[in-house]
């Protein structure tokens, strides 16, 4: 639930037309969203027969345009484009004439901050870095997700309380980060949730071929726990036998991912060698134990010579 209260009505930006470039899967949920705080949508590009569709769910009867037509009919503008394209998309409105003076542009990269946006800046646009730390899927649920959503925050000083107020009316909430840092932000959040998935994408696959039929049903309570244990707790939450020195297992591990599933290998070596030296550091892995476990996570060329490998 969305803790902090509305702004004040003197701080509250005006109802404002907002159009859509890059009718991906972020685009229309915000402009949906914003359109329940009483801003107006009115205009969406999309390239694609996915996009197009998503904003008839999410936007209904709003049309799909060129993104020059979007900037020439909003005035606030959602640019949600993928991150590499980001630079070229805002040289190429600012060079056609498409961008206003006192035009809101408001990118969701997490990468970026307000700096992408300066030849805009120089046309006279308002940039606003508002990144939504969410997955999103596309479909009317991410609306909902919305609530209690933090979104990372940077703009120019005296456009800070529009940008937060902006996120507020998405019932997000907004977390200040400078420009500077950025990419370390971003960074951050690939790690804890583009990796996440693949990892649990993966341990559902070897589960599969281990023989369980319901491995969604067998991770669910684990990952639930260890996540929650993680978030309160942080590496102090860490167990199994990378934290305990148990090297013959953790070889045996290895061993058997080769046998069966060696693309899985790199990825379980990596993650361990991390586990371990965090374990470490914060004195879980006791220091007689870890030279045995980091020979075991160091020979990569052929881990099934080591500690039990083969049983």
């Amino acid at each position: 639930m969305n803790a902090q209260p509305l702004p004040e009505p003197q701080d509250r930006p005006a109802r404002l037309t907002v159009g859509v470039v890059g009718a991906g899967r972020v685009g229309p949920a915000l402009a949906a969203s914003l359109r329940l705080a009483g801003h107006r949508p009115v205009a969406a590009s999309g390239v694609s027969d996915a996009s197009v569709r998503r904003a008839a769910v999410l936007l209904p009867e709003v049309p799909i345009v060129p993104p020059s037509e979007v900037l020439a009919r909003a005035e606030l503008v959602l640019l949600t484009v993928p991150d590499d394209a980001l630079p070229e998309l805002i040289a190429g409105l600012t060079e056609t004439g498409a961008v206003r003076p006192g035009q809101l542009l408001v990118h969701t990269s997490g990468r970026y901050g307000v700096s992408v946006l300066e030849p805009a800046l120089r046309a006279g646009a308002l940039p606003l870095a508002l990144h939504p730390v969410m997955t999103f899927t596309g479909t009317s649920v991410d609306v909902q997700r919305l609530a209690g959503c933090s979104f990372g925050v940077t703009a120019p000083e005296e456009l800070r309380l529009a940008a937060e107020a902006l996120v507020i009316e998405m019932g997000g909430e907004p977390e200040w980060i400078a420009e500077e840092s950025r990419p370390l932000y971003h960074a951050a959040l690939a790690i804890g949730a583009n990796h996440l998935t693949t990892l649990v994408a993966q341990s559902l696959e070897l589960l599969r071929a281990s023989g369980v039929e319901a491995p969604d049903r067998m991770l669910g309570p684990l990952l639930g726990a260890a996540l929650d244990n993680a978030l309160r707790s942080g590496d102090a939450a860490l167990t199994g036998p990378v934290a305990r020195g148990d090297a013959g297992t953790v070889a045996a591990h290895v061993a058997e991912l080769r046998r069966h599933a060696p693309h899985a290998v790199a990825g379980y070596l990596a993650m361990a060698r991390t586990t371990a030296d965090r374990a470490l550091a914060h004195g879980l892995l006791k220091p007689e134990l870890a030279e045995d476990l980091l020979g075991v996570l160091s020979d990569v060329t052929d881990a099934r010579g080591r500690g039990g490998s083969e049983s």
